[in-house]
């Protein structure tokens, strides 16, 4: 019961006091710092030692100095006001419309650097907000949508956008087919046909919930599942299999000769780029923030 009295007993107030004084180097200068007298100063931190137990600071000195604990617990205690802070942001945001986080979920095959500037000229314009921002697998990103866990996403929608889903294109990108230099596949010296590719493992990006759902571009009787692209992309380039994977991500590894690329008779799959949305629920109307990184998103992608 006493534990829990000196807990009920700490305020901000007191905090903010001892981290004046450790910034500032005395009780007189926090003090001046506070508009407080020095006297106020030293009895604030007398009542924090006393009620948690602990002498703050060495005042044997002509400075008083932050004792071991009294330098941990001053840490502890910028963290409890920076919080607060925040705490009171959001509060205050919410007061005037601004929804209180923005949760966004991208998908593995969408490239990073065209999201880069959008994502820093949110966080310049709404710097108190919340944000979550997740790499999902593929299909996860539609999957957090309409589980309500995300308000925005940044992915593919295959084979077309659902009846439930607003969805706003963004940019394109191509699919190439790959495999590594030293695989049997790269010394064909023609295109592969079906029969070539189905004595091969595929590399093939994968719905961690829904495993066995819709695949698109299966040509492989053997096929080895990823949900992250980095790891599929290490295992590519050992020479385990063979996939399509985003220009953007092989282009260097193709220059390097680290892969080569893998033309295919008869690929049924489209030659027409993909398309990369920002989509929400149809029933979700997006807060002032999300709308903003939408309408971001639209004129920095839109025209690329």
């Amino acid at each position: 019961m006493m534990e829990f009295g000196r807990l009920g007993t700490l305020s901000l107030d007191q905090l903010r006091v001892l981290v004046t004084i450790a910034d500032s180097g005395s009780f007189s200068a926090a003090g001046r710092a506070l508009g407080r007298a020095q006297s106020a100063i030293s009895q604030a931190i007398a009542t924090l030692e006393e009620l948690q137990g602990v002498t703050l600071f060495d005042r044997e000195g002509y400075r008083p100095r932050l004792t071991d604990v009294g330098r941990v617990l001053t840490d502890q205690a910028r963290l409890v006001l920076a919080s607060a802070a925040r705490f009171e942001a959001v509060a205050a945001n919410s007061r005037k419309g601004l929804e209180p986080e923005l949760a966004i979920a991208i998908d593995p095959l969408v490239p990073t650097e065209p999201l880069i500037e959008s994502m820093r000229a949110l966080g310049g314009e709404f710097p108190d907000l919340p944000i979550s921002f997740s790499t999902e697998g593929l299909g996860g990103s539609l999957r957090r949508l309409r589980a309500g866990s995300a308000a925005l996403a940044i992915c593919l929608l295959l084979p077309t956008v659902p009846d439930d889903i607003i969805a706003y294109p963004l940019l394109r990108i191509r699919l190439k087919a790959v495999v590594a230099p030293h695989h049997a596949l790269a010394r064909l010296a023609r295109p592969a046909t079906r029969a070539d590719l189905e004595q091969h493992v595929q590399l093939v990006l994968s719905d961690t919930a829904a495993p066995s759902g819709e695949s698109y571009g299966l040509l492989s009787a053997r096929l080895w599942r990823f949900v992250d692209l980095g790891r599929r992309l290490d295992f590519l380039l050992a020479g385990f299999g063979w996939c399509r994977m985003p220009e953007h991500i092989v282009a260097a590894p193709i220059a390097s000769a680290q892969l080569v690329p893998l033309e295919i008779s008869d690929d049924p799959t489209p030659r027409d780029a993909l398309t990369i949305y920002a989509a929400h629920r149809r029933d979700h109307i997006l807060g002032p923030a999300g709308r903003w990184l939408l309408d971001t998103l639209q004129s920095r992608l839109a025209a690329g």
